[in-house]
């Protein structure tokens, strides 16, 4: 899987598990909606700063963001 999707698709799954908007989320990081829309879409390479910092936002491991989800 590409990572850049990879990423994108854990960012979603965190914020929508919080119950927050693209929005919401981009108070909480300091990054702007669009940059969170591209991220979770899997159109933005991000830094693992980037992946750091959205992961505290959303109050979960960087590494959650890193790792693929388990088959349920």
């Amino acid at each position: 899987m590409d990572m850049r999707q990879l990423v994108g698709d854990n960012v979603r799954r965190a914020r929508i598990a919080k119950g927050w908007t693209q929005e919401q989320l981009a108070a909480a990081s300091g990054f702007s909606q669009q940059y969170l829309s591209g991220l979770e879409s899997g159109r933005r390479n991000p830094t693992i700063v980037t992946i750091y910092e959205v992961a505290m936002a959303l109050g979960v491991s960087y590494l959650e963001l890193l790792t693929p989800a388990q088959p349920s």
